[in-house]
């Protein structure tokens, strides 16, 4: 399966729903004050958030009067530049360095072990020599778990016994990646460090220790949330993101909801850019987010005509 018809497997919840809506009724209405409410009432229902609607619906509004539109179908195709502009991220992940760091963060039960072994499959089908770091050393059986991800991607893992530093576990690997040529390493952290002290204290503590390991290495912070929680994902994370100065975020489960606007909020109201997203169980379906992609899938006029 190619990865547009992969993602656009993975939307087919989203899409069928209020976003399928969306397109329809905006394509065949009449520009006027009615289709502004009433597109404001359909991003709501799609898990947009309140204030983000409210700014694609103005930022439409706006667009249709400098431009001149005149017909549904323009102002579709308007809102969905307008989504690609607001998804799209200020930065690139930067890999330029070796080896390049990727601490992932989160709170238990969003998938985040099962996110590291995807995203290391994804790195290393890319070419990438890639190691794991089990620095999740306060839950039970969690270097186990990580562990059978390697074993699944193919990678290689550093692990250290249950209850030790994870500040140690971080610094050997990344000894060991810069001595034996590794590209990328992928960082388990503890998701139950939700105390903002706490994790700013671990956090800030691993950092030193890459730093420590090797002085050119760079370093990306990821946070896993899911897609799933809608806008609770977004309160979820304010304090995650301020707390670990997160560069992306991981969506997980975004193939599981009809209401997947909650990606379009996420970056204007934290600040940070999704990065990945998951679209399905399978080892292969962590892909790297697109925000064009993302957007002509899910406002697709053909397809919502054959429907």
């Amino acid at each position: 399966m190619g990865l547009f018809d992969k993602l656009k497997n993975g939307l087919k919840k989203t899409k069928g729903g209020v976003f399928g809506s969306i397109t329809k009724a905006l394509s065949n209405s009449e520009i006027d004050d009615d289709m502004y409410e009433d597109l404001l009432d359909q991003l709501i229902l799609a898990d947009v958030g309140y204030e983000t609607s409210q700014y694609l619906v103005d930022q439409l509004e706006a667009k249709v009067k400098r431009d001149k539109i005149t017909t549904g179908r323009q102002a579709l195709e308007t809102m969905k530049q307008t989504i690609v502009e607001l998804l799209s991220a200020d930065r690139e992940m930067d890999y330029s360095k070796k080896p390049t760091v990727i601490l992932i963060i989160g709170v238990n039960g969003v998938g985040k072990t099962t996110s590291i072994g995807k995203l290391a499959n994804l790195y290393k089908q890319q070419g990438n020599k890639v190691l794991l770091a089990a620095g999740d050393t306060f839950r039970a059986a969690a270097a186990s778990q990580l562990n059978e991800w390697a074993n699944r991607a193919g990678v290689d893992i550093v692990m250290h016994g249950e209850g030790a530093d994870p500040a140690s576990v971080v610094f050997d690997a990344v000894q060991k990646a810069t001595n034996e040529n590794y590209d990328i390493v992928i960082c388990d952290t503890a998701g139950r460090l939700h105390n903002k002290k706490n994790l700013m204290a671990e956090l800030s503590k691993i950092r030193r220790v890459v730093t420590k390991a090797n002085s050119e290495a760079g370093v990306e912070t990821l946070l896993v949330l899911e897609a799933v929680t809608g806008q609770n994902a977004i309160s979820q994370a304010k304090e995650f993101i301020s707390a670990a100065d997160a560069t992306g975020i991981v969506l997980t489960k975004l193939d599981g909801t009809a209401k997947g606007g909650s990606v379009i909020s996420i970056k204007r109201n934290l600040g940070v850019p999704v990065r990945f997203i998951g679209v399905g169980e399978g080892m292969d379906d962590l892909m790297v987010f697109d925000p064009q992609a993302f957007a002509d899938t899910l406002v697709s006029l053909e397809e919502s005509e054959e429907e």
